[in-house]
């Protein structure tokens, strides 16, 4: 592994990261599977927000969930503002691939997100997910607020045992306050929609979350 290779294994300090942009990425105004906005706000819609390696089939994951009202692929948990996806290949702006969902508190409980999460993915793998290496292929768990806090690390204690039970590692993801959500570019939204043959690097351990701890 070359020095590139290992530069993309390390976060960025804040001083190292490139100097992003005030402007804003554009978007669509609609989801392209559910028509539903892109952006907020969302009335009496609650929002979460996950990292786990790529974002184009973790984000299927999530729309295909009953009871999300939307989703959106984008930029968080780094430095550099409103930053390309091309700068984020690079590492140096620290950020995470991630997801924002936005879902009726009415029909779905966090929790069943956790579910989707951990078992859609490998946490215990550090700065990748499978065959994609770097730090924005990181598992993370950005919340908003202690009601997600709280849960959160719950099922991770509860998803640990389950792991090692199966002979897994020590799990690695990031649970975190929710940082500022840049929106990545027009042609990631719903990528796997729009592609149907594209790339999902998306593969879990095969073990199953607990869920009714909460």
């Amino acid at each position: 592994m070359g020095f590139a290779d290992l530069r993309k294994l390390r976060l960025p300090s804040k001083e190292e990261a490139l100097p992003g942009r005030e402007v804003s990425m554009p978007v669509p105004e609609r989801h392209a599977v559910s028509g539903a906005p892109l952006r907020p706000p969302f009335p009496e819609m609650h929002q979460a927000l996950f990292a786990m390696g790529c974002f184009w089939g973790a984000e299927r994951k999530f729309w295909e969930t009953p009871g999300v009202f939307t989703t959106a692929v984008g930029y968080a948990g780094g430095h550099t503002p409103n930053p390309t996806y091309q700068e984020v290949c690079t590492g140096r702006t620290g950020h995470a691939e991630v997801v924002l969902v936005a879902y009726d508190p009415r029909k779905l409980r966090y929790e069943n997100l956790l579910k989707v999460f951990w078992e859609n993915h490998d946490p215990t793998q550090g700065m990748r997910q499978g065959n994609d290496v770097g730090t924005q292929y990181r598992s993370a768990l950005y919340c908003y607020g202690d009601e997600q806090r709280r849960p959160a690390e719950i099922s991770r204690d509860a998803f640990q045992d389950a792991l090692t039970a199966e002979d897994h590692g020590v799990i690695t993801t990031e649970i975190a306050p929710a940082p500022e959500f840049y929106y990545a570019e027009d042609y990631h939204q719903q990528y796997l929609h729009k592609n149907p043959g594209g790339y999902c690097g998306l593969g879990g351990t095969g073990v199953a979350c607990p869920v009714g701890l909460i």
